[in-house]
C-alpha cells in the first residue's frame, strides 16, 4: 500500500471517528481500529475524501466468496458521517469483482427522518463488472421482507451508476423507501438486476417518494410481486396518501427478465418509459393468489385516484409476447390517460396463441381513462371491460395503426352486451 493511500485510510478513520466500531460484525470495526490493510485503489481519487472505496479503503474481497458486508456497511457509515449542512459529500467506490452481502442494509441503511440529506452516489465499474449479491439468511423483515438498501425518510438524490445487483437468496428484496416527504429523487445509470426478487424497489409512506429515472438500465432476474411497486401501504398512516407517488421515467431501458411484473401501481402514478426492449422470457412456476401464472409489464389495479397521477406514457417500445400468460397492461383506472406511441407487440404475431391473446386491458368508468394508440402495430384483441353502472364515453382512439391479427370490427374484446361506441379507429390498417 502506499504512503498516500494509507494517508487518505487514515483522514477516513479520523474523520469517520470510531462509529464504525458500533457496526455488527468484525470487518468495521477492524476498519475503524486501524486493521486493514487494505490493497491499493485502482480509481486514482483515493487522496480525496470524497471518494470512499469499499476495496481500498474499507477491505471488500470481491471474490465472491467472502461476506463483504461489513465493509458496506463502513463505507455507508463514513458516507453518512460526512454529510453536513442536509447535503452528503461522498461517492461510494465499488471497483470490478462480485461482492457477497448478507446484511440486509448493508449497502444503504439510512434511518434518520429528523437529519434529512441530499446526495449520495454509488459508483461501479460499469455494468456486469461490479457486481453485488445479496444473500442474506431469511428474506423476513420489519419492512415487508429483507432488504439489501433502505431509506426510512432520509435521503433524497441517490444515484447508482455501472452497477450489477443480484439476488443470492430467491425471495429477497432490493430496495425499500419510506417517506414522508424526506425520500424522492433516485437515479440509476447502466445497472443491472439479476435472480429472484420478491420486489426490486417497494415504495411506501405518504408523500413524495417521486422523481425517480432509470436510464440505459436491465432488469432481468424475476419479481414475485414487481419490479417497482408503488403504494406498499404497510407503514402508512394513511394509505391513500401514496398517490404523492409520482414521476418515474424509464429511458432506453432493456427489460428481458423470466417473470413477475414490472411495475405495478397500487397507488401513484405519472410514469413514462421511452425506447428499449420489453420481454418476459418465461411464466411463473407456480400460480400467484393475485395473478395466477400471469406477467404484466403495467399493472394498475386501483380505479380511484387522486387526480394528477393517472398518466402513462409508452413510447418506441418493442414488445416481445412469447406467451399467452404475458400481459402489456392491465389498467382499472377510473379517469386520467394511457397513450401508446410507435409502439410493437407483433415480434410473435405468426404464432398460433396469438391471435387469441388479450394483452393490453382497461376497465372503463364514466371518466374514461382516455386510452391512445398512434401508429403502433398490435397483436391479439384488446380487452375493454365497463365498471359497474358506467356508461364509458367515447374515451379510446387508434389512429394509424397495424392491427396484426383482426380487423376493427372484431379487434375490441367487450363485455356481454357492451356497446363499442367508446372506440374509434382512424386510417388503421387490417390484418393482411
Amino acid at each position: 500500500m502506499t504512503g498516500e493511500h494509507r494517508d487518505s485510510v487514515n483522514r477516513r478513520r479520523l474523520l469517520y471517528g470510531g462509529a464504525a466500531a458500533a457496526l455488527a460484525g468484525t470487518g468495521a470495526a477492524a476498519w475503524a481500529s486501524g486493521a486493514w490493510d487494505a490493497p491499493a485503489a485502482g480509481s486514482g481519487s483515493q487522496d480525496h475524501p470524497g471518494y470512499a472505496d469499499v476495496v481500498a479503503d474499507f477491505g471488500a474481497k470481491g471474490d465472491g466468496t467472502t461476506d463483504d458486508s461489513a465493509a458496506f456497511q463502513a463505507a455507508y457509515a463514513y458516507a453518512e458521517k460526512r454529510a453536513a449542512g442536509g447535503t452528503g459529500r461522498t461517492v461510494i467506490m465499488v471497483p470490478p469483482g462480485r461482492y457477497r452481502v448478507t446484511r440486509p442494509g448493508a449497502l444503504l441503511d439510512a434511518d434518520s427522518p429528523s437529519h434529512r440529506v441530499n446526495g449520495l452516489r454509488f459508483v461501479g465499474a460499469g455494468l456486469r463488472i461490479s457486481d453485488i449479491v445479496f444473500a442474506p439468511d431469511g428474506t423476513d423483515g420489519p419492512d415487508g421482507g429483507s432488504y439489501l438498501c433502505r431509506n426510512n425518510d432520509t435521503w433524497q438524490n441517490i444515484s447508482f451508476e455501472g452497477l450489477r445487483f443480484t439476488s443470492g437468496t430467491p425471495g429477497a428484496s432490493f430496495f425499500y423507501s419510506y417517506s414522508t416527504g424526506g425520500a424522492a429523487g433516485y437515479r440509476f445509470s447502466e445497472c443491472e438486476w439479476m435472480g429472484e426478487w420478491e420486489y426490486g424497489i417497494a415504495l411506501d409512506g405518504s408523500n413524495t417518494n417521486s422523481e425517480m429515472r432509470w436510464e440505459a438500465c436491465r432488469v432481468g432476474g424475476a419479481y414475485r410481486k414487481a419490479f417497482l411497486y408503488a403504494g406498499l401501504s404497510l407503514h402508512s398512516t394513511d394509505v391513500e396518501q401514496q398517490d404523492q407517488f409520482l414521476n418515474y421515467w424509464f429511458t432506453d431501458m432493456n427489460v428481458t427478465y423470466e417473470w413477475g411484473n414490472f411495475l405495478e401501481f397500487p397507488y401513484g402514478g405519472s410514469v413514462t418509459c421511452r425506447a428499449g426492449s420489453y420481454i418476459v422470457t418465461g411464466r411463473r412456476p407456480t400460480p400467484h393468489p393475485e395473478y395466477g401464472f400471469e406477467s404484466a409489464f403495467f399493472r394498475f389495479p386501483r380505479p380511484a385516484h387522486f387526480d394528477g397521477v393517472q398518466r402513462f406514457h409508452a413510447e418506441d417500445i418493442r414488445f416481445e409476447l412469447r406467451d399467452d400468460a404475458v400481459v402489456v397492461i392491465d389498467c382499472a383506472w377510473n379517469r386520467g390517460t394511457v397513450h401508446f406511441n410507435d409502439c410493437d407487440d407483433t415480434a410473435h404475431a405468426y404464432r398460433a396463441f396469438s391471435d387469441g391473446l388479450r394483452a393490453h386491458r382497461y376497465t372503463l368508468a364514466e371518466g374514461g381513462p382516455l386510452v391512445r394508440y398512434d401508429s403502433c402495430q398490435l397483436v391479439g384483441t384488446h380487452q375493454f371491460r365497463t365498471a359497474p353502472g358506467a356508461t364509458p364515453p367515447p374515451c379510446v382512439r387508434y389512429d394509424m395503426c397495424r392491427l396484426a391479427s383482426h380487423p376493427s370490427g372484431s379487434f375490441l374484446a367487450l363485455d356481454a352486451g357492451q356497446d363499442r361506441g367508446f372506440a374509434t379507429f382512424v386510417g388503421c390498417l387490417p390484418a393482411t
